[in-house]
């Protein structure tokens, strides 16, 4: 690639990472029921209302998952494999196998996610303890979900808790076992050859 084509995709992967996160971020604080008085929370409904609101006239929500932010992330995600595949140079992927990549993207993205937020939640607990964080405040019911079984398998032993460190080798584990040969399947599918996992 030249580098105009250098610049295009670190400015597409930039731009719809971002905004794929506010919508990640959109549909777990529904899944948690997460706290949307919290700054943050506001943030990241109002950047995301705007496709949301007409999708989610004929998109219902079922069991509590809103179905419209699963669909909006879907598409943005698979418009930026695309845009990606132009940029870059590479054959465009076929439709099956771009829903693959897409879906495997997904999943990738989450699990990231999460060890991400752990990760920020153990260093903030060392540098400043018990103070209220609005991202750190989010993070917490966030990961709530991974962290509770955790907890109860391994609880706190003289003031030292341990259970993020069990929940982040569980999910290098996911991304180990299940994301990289999804991964492999779905890049071979949509390209016909591996993609790269830990990027």
């Amino acid at each position: 690639m030249g580098y105009l084509s250098n610049a295009g995709v670190f400015l597409i992967s930039t731009l719809f990472g971002l905004y794929e996160i506010a919508i990640l971020l959109r549909l777990l604080m529904q899944v948690v029921r997460a706290d949307f008085y919290n700054p943050v929370s506001q943030f990241v409904v109002k950047i995301t209302n705007p496709p949301l609101r007409p999708m989610r006239r004929i998109i219902p929500s079922v069991a509590g998952i809103d179905i419209a932010s699963l669909v909006l992330l879907l598409l943005v995600v698979m418009l930026e494999l695309f845009l990606l595949s132009v940029v870059s140079g590479k054959p465009l992927p076929y439709l099956p196998g771009l829903l693959a990549l897409t879906v495997v993207t997904m999943l990738k993205m989450l699990v990231y996610f999460y060890l991400f937020s752990i990760f920020v939640l153990v260093i903030l607990s060392w540098v400043n303890p018990g103070s209220y964080n609005p991202i750190a405040n989010l993070f917490q019911q966030l990961t709530a979900p991974l962290m509770r079984p955790a907890r109860r398998l391994i609880p706190p032993m003289g003031g030292l808790d341990l259970s993020p460190m069990l929940v982040m080798i569980g999910l290098w584990l996911v991304i180990i076992l299940l994301v990289a040969p999804l991964t492999d399947w779905a890049g071979h599918l949509a390209y016909g050859y591996k993609m790269a996992v830990f990027g």
